[in-house]
């Protein structure tokens, strides 16, 4: 199996290629493709879906992954499903349980940026101003517990850029973080609208 996958700019691409293997195994073969950005991604959706129709293999599947960004996700999803419908693809929230289908749209609740409260010692090698004792603070103590606005909090502990210079500041990201995606998924907060409804599954 191949899998396309849309995300919204580089830093989930260089995320994703990282954590992508260790999901799905080695076996499984995929292609990431970034975008300028949130409004981009929506904006060239349903084009790009339309080419993939023309010419995607039975065995290949697409993944679409956008940020939620505090937006109405029941909205957010519905425009990614009708990208989908209108392409002339089944997505898996339309297939129903077992059902055969080539679009995986996914919302993520919280942003990319999270995963970098995971790995405390990666964050103060590439941003100078963060203490490489940050993750004894209460507030920074559970990654998952973190909720929205993770981008402002990471340059609420430093406003200073990062030091791309570095070598252990380009490090990969560690087996661990492999882990932190299932408890991700597992402890997503009930109380959020996309989380605690089927459609944005």
């Amino acid at each position: 199996m191949h899998v396309e996958l849309l995300v919204e700019e580089p830093s989930a691409e260089v995320a994703i290629s990282l954590l992508f293997p260790r999901i799905v195994g080695h076996e499984t073969t995929f292609a990431i493709h970034s975008f300028q950005g949130k409004d981009d991604l929506l904006k060239k959706l349903p084009s790009r879906l339309k080419g993939y129709r023309g010419w995607i293999p039975d065995d290949w599947r697409i993944v679409v992954l956008i940020d939620e960004d505090r937006q109405d996700c029941h909205r957010l999803k519905g425009t990614m499903e009708e990208a989908a419908r209108a392409a002339g693809f089944v997505t898996r929230s339309s297939a129903g349980s077992g059902g055969r289908f080539t679009v995986l749209n996914r919302i993520s609740i919280e942003e990319l940026e999270a995963w970098f409260f995971g790995d405390v010692v990666a964050m103060a090698a590439a941003y100078p101003g963060i203490p490489a004792t940050l993750d004894r603070q209460a507030r920074y103590r559970d990654p998952d517990a973190i909720l929205g606005g993770t981008w402002r909090r990471r340059f609420s502990v430093s406003s200073r850029p990062p030091d791309t210079t570095r070598a252990d500041s380009r490090k990969s990201l560690p087996p661990e973080t492999s882990r932190l995606t299932w408890t991700r998924r597992e402890t997503a907060p009930a109380a959020s609208v996309c989380s605690a409804t089927p459609s944005a599954r």
